[in-house]
């Protein structure tokens, strides 16, 4: 899953993923977790258009039909107000942080086509 800001008119960010069908493998077989994958851009008409290397895939905007939070796990320990007088056991509290709400996700289901420069023909 891949988690980007999508473009919005409002004060608000909007949160999506971007859903391609098939894997996506880097070529140096590294893991791309928090590296550049590609460029997304929206036609005029609001098609996203997803380029990867020398190649582009159309898609669909999409609305879920249940919206899902994406939350941060923070865990610290219990302050000392609220430790028992002779407690040898430090507690720990964990709480959980909304850091986004998904609402739309951008679905890339047909193969890559290829993008193909104007190569001069030799005469």
């Amino acid at each position: 899953m891949i988690l980007i800001k999508l473009p919005d008119e409002g004060k608000e960010v909007q949160w999506g993923i971007v859903e391609l069908q098939g894997d996506l493998i880097s070529q140096s077989g590294e893991d791309t977790h928090g590296q550049f994958i590609g460029d997304l851009h929206y036609t005029k008409q609001g098609t996203p258009i997803l380029i990867i290397g020398h190649h582009i895939l159309t898609g669909k905007e999409v609305v879920l039909e249940k919206p899902f939070a994406v939350l941060e796990r923070k865990r610290g320990v219990q302050p000392d107000c609220c430790k028992l007088e002779n407690s040898a056991v430090t507690e720990f509290n964990t709480e959980y942080q909304i850091r986004a709400v998904i609402k739309k996700k951008l679905l890339f289901k047909v193969r890559p086509k290829p993008i193909i420069s104007n190569v001069l023909k030799s005469v």
